[in-house]
């Protein structure tokens, strides 16, 4: 009996799948994304290393010139990479309104106003932004209810020259300078203590805080 061993050319199949640059790691649209109101907001903070064309953002493995930097700039909380699975990197203000692009491609990290948009969306009420529990915030975590599945974590924040109140609060950053100061950009921040969305422009543009995208 002869063995007849059938040829089959290899086939180049080409799949409906998003390809993104270096550095990018984009779950499922249905996981990806929540609408509130008219807006699409990225349900994780952002945790890239790169740029839209793949140049790397400087990464810093601790705090030395990082308080005097006017170039952009990265790290973890604490200076450990373990965080940024589940808070996302840290940012300065100039990586995240670098040219280059942050955020994937179309995203873009939101502005002052898109943010007081979401800030009327939910009535002033932070706590529909907050993760209900203690897990990722200390206690009280007060008013969290989390009804725009927005699930805001207590990622903390880099500082001038250390990291700071990891489970107390977060702080994002807009694209949005202050037109007071040169040295300053707008942030929006959450606390565990209260259900306040609250806005500033007294942050310093190199601080380091979360970006959470918006769709374009």
């Amino acid at each position: 009996m002869k063995l007849i061993i059938a040829l089959i050319p290899f086939i180049s199949l080409t799949v409906n799948a998003q390809i993104v640059p270096q550095g990018f790691i984009i779950p499922p649209a249905y996981m990806e994304s929540v609408k509130i109101d008219n807006q699409y907001w990225l349900k994780n903070n952002l945790n890239v290393a790169s740029y839209n064309n793949g140049d790397l953002i400087p990464y810093y493995s601790n705090s030395t010139g990082w308080g005097s930097l006017t170039t952009p700039a990265s790290c973890s909380y604490n200076f450990d990479a373990s965080n940024d699975a589940v808070y996302g990197k840290l940012y300065n203000y100039y990586a995240v309104v670098d040219a280059r692009g942050i955020c994937p491609l179309g995203w873009h990290t939101p502005t002052d106003l898109e943010f007081r948009t979401l800030n009327t969306a939910i009535g002033g009420n932070g706590g529909t932004l907050k993760e209900v529990g203690l897990v990722h915030w200390d206690t009280p975590n007060s008013g969290a209810t989390n009804t725009t599945n927005f699930s805001a974590l207590g990622a903390g924040y880099m500082g001038t020259s250390s990291p700071a109140n990891q489970g107390i609060v977060t702080y994002y950053w807009t694209a949005t300078a202050s037109p007071y100061d040169a040295t300053r950009a707008y942030t929006w921040s959450l606390s565990k203590d209260n259900t306040i969305f609250t806005q500033s422009y007294e942050n310093t543009k190199v601080g380091g805080f979360s970006v959470r995208c918006i769709k374009n």
